[in-house]
């Protein structure tokens, strides 16, 4: 544990986000599992659940499950959606999260299940894209061109991890960060919402992805 927050006003915030990322990594759990999510980022998901009420969310890499949980449960709250989860393997996943009602779990690449959760989503539904698998830059980017694909004017797209060698020195170089920005320089359909990073912290800088126009 570090000292008490009073103690460390002082601290420079490189520093700060290193603490943050060992608390994320290695204690923060949603009703018992293992979330590995920025709080502050996950306070940032139900006011966009709540705001645009997806019909369907899609969650690429979905680790222990804490974080597909906390969507269904955002979803139980809204009486409405539900959740895909897209893993190379869900042996970690507890039977809470296995059991819910509103999740579906999908294992093997994601990228190669695409035509299979495309099936899964009419052409009426609102869609929100969570990606937070391999964070290399071409599997990021990859996922990006497949995905986007599922949403329509008013749905994001949001992008996990841009903070890695953006504020940590973790992950990839390049990664999550530099293909967002190739995906939107070739994307005009797109805008970065960077008005969702409103408590300044935030794991996924450049992340929050609003499609403005349709194809």
């Amino acid at each position: 544990m570090p000292d008490p927050m009073e103690e460390l006003l002082d601290m420079p915030l490189r520093r700060a986000l290193s603490v943050i990322q060992e608390s994320i990594v290695t204690e923060t759990t949603y009703f018992g599992v293992g979330a590995q999510k920025c709080p502050m980022d996950a306070w940032v998901y139900q006011e966009i659940v709540h705001e645009t009420k997806p019909d369907a969310i899609v969650e690429i890499g979905n680790a222990s499950g804490g974080g597909i949980l906390y969507l269904a449960h955002l979803c139980d709250l809204l009486g409405h959606g539900r959740v895909i989860g897209l893993d190379l393997s869900h042996g970690h996943v507890p039977e809470i999260v296995k059991r819910h009602p509103r999740i579906t779990l999908i294992e093997g690449d994601a990228c190669r299940n695409f035509g299979r959760v495309e099936q899964m989503v009419s052409n009426e539904d609102r869609v929100l894209v969570i990606e937070d698998s391999s964070h290399t830059y071409d599997n990021t980017l990859h996922i990006l061109r497949l995905y986007s694909r599922l949403t329509k004017p008013g749905d994001y797209f949001i992008v996990e991890d841009g903070i890695c060698r953006h504020g940590l020195d973790v992950g990839p170089q390049p990664g999550p960060y530099e293909a967002i920005e190739t995906f939107i320089a070739e994307n005009g359909d797109f805008e970065i919402d960077r008005t969702r990073e409103h408590f300044l912290i935030t794991w996924n800088p450049k992340g929050y992805l609003r499609r403005t126009a349709a194809r």
